[in-house]
């Protein structure tokens, strides 16, 4: 498979052109392709992308002819507030289901970022919701709201776009809506939602039956203990599928178990301890629960981290109309295309760094050479 055509074959085929066309130098598929190569190649403004073209024409002109040059930053500018975002979003989730064609019996992790430098004095914050394949370390789709409350609202038609059959979605405790349990059951997947104060009694009702188990109740237990750097971390979860009970109050969709998960971590002398609980309509085997529930954190770690430290994210100043969005899908691209070929110790700033000096790197992350 040649990444780079089946991106420009997705995107350009998906979006209408929204400049007048008499007055156009640069064809979609051209902009598109000099934006892409150069977030890969470190480029994280308009600015940047226009400076990065120019130094690398000659590697673009193996794929596209850029007859009048590489394109300013104003007509980039231009074209990415102007385009259609949902054109844009269906897209980037057909492209990345062109990647990896099948979710299968994996964890999808769904949550928001806000991109702090989209907010303007007239305008608020992007915040966007990711789901994130964490094992295929995929950004499978994302969905933009004005603000982070909206998630509730954000999450259904994100949820809507991915292929969940076999797989299992978490959540954190802001998703944990019976409506959302029930579109992934009816989906064909599973859910592994957070608990906090937000479904009435269900949290206290759920603390307390592990705080003082009913006599006779089956718990099943799996710890793990991770020491490294002076620090002692111990994970442990309890889930238990005695619950008649709980669904007589609370009737959730294929309610199947419910869990706790607790941390415990001493580092200098000092020790603090975490626990969290959750429920699922899947397994009760503990020691897969707290892996997923571990997983779960890619999405922070693996992606938000990621795209603030290696991509300047926050840092980033573009603002206006539709283009804080074009520029995060285009970064997400990005992400999913080099993730494949970074080494185990090298950070993606790093091979960010190294595509924008080697040419043949860059071509090997677009799958233009081997």
């Amino acid at each position: 498979m040649k990444t780079i055509t089946d991106f420009l074959d997705h995107f350009g085929d998906a979006i209408d052109d929204p400049r007048v066309k008499m007055k156009t130098r640069h064809p979609v598929d051209e902009i598109l392709l000099v934006t892409l190569c150069g977030v890969i190649g470190g480029a994280d403004s308009w600015e940047d992308i226009e400076t990065f073209g120019e130094s690398k024409l000659a590697v673009l002109r193996e794929t596209l002819p850029f007859s009048h040059g590489a394109p300013s930053d104003d007509t980039l500018r231009r074209f990415y507030r102007a385009i259609d975002p949902k054109a844009f979003q269906s897209a980037f989730v057909a492209f990345v289901r062109a990647l990896l064609p099948d979710a299968g019996e994996q964890l999808i992790a769904v949550d928001g970022k806000t991109l702090r430098g989209s907010r303007s004095s007239d305008t608020k914050a992007l915040h966007l919701v990711s789901a994130f394949a964490t094992e295929a370390r995929l950004v499978l789709a994302q969905v933009a709201t004005a603000e982070k409350s909206n998630e509730i609202t954000a999450i259904p038609e994100l949820l809507k776009l991915l292929d969940l059959r076999g797989a299992t979605v978490s959540i954190d405790a802001m998703g944990c809506q019976r409506e959302i349990a029930q579109q992934i059951v009816d989906s064909g997947g599973h859910y592994l939602l957070g608990l906090k104060g937000n479904q009435g009694t269900l949290h206290d009702d759920v603390r307390l039956f592990f705080e003082k188990p009913p006599k006779g109740s089956s718990i099943l237990a799996h710890e793990e203990n991770d020491k490294g750097h002076g620090r002692l971390e111990t994970r442990r979860c309890d889930v238990t599928s005695d619950i008649a009970w709980l669904q007589e109050t609370h009737r959730w969709p294929g309610l199947q178990s419910i869990a706790r998960i607790t941390a415990t971590r001493t580092l200098g002398g000092k020790t603090a301890a975490e626990t969290r609980f959750y429920i699922t309509d899947d397994t009760t085997d503990p020691k897969r629960i707290l892996a997923d529930t571990r997983s779960h954190w890619a999405i922070e770690n693996t992606l938000h981290w990621t795209l603030d430290m290696s991509f300047g994210e926050d840092a980033c100043r573009i603002r206006t109309h539709n283009a804080p969005l074009a520029i995060a899908t285009i970064r997400h691209v990005a992400l999913n295309l080099i993730q494949p070929f970074k080494h185990k110790r090298e950070s993606v700033r790093k091979l960010r760094n190294r595509a924008g000096w080697d040419n043949h790197t860059l071509k090997r992350i677009l799958k233009l050479t081997s």
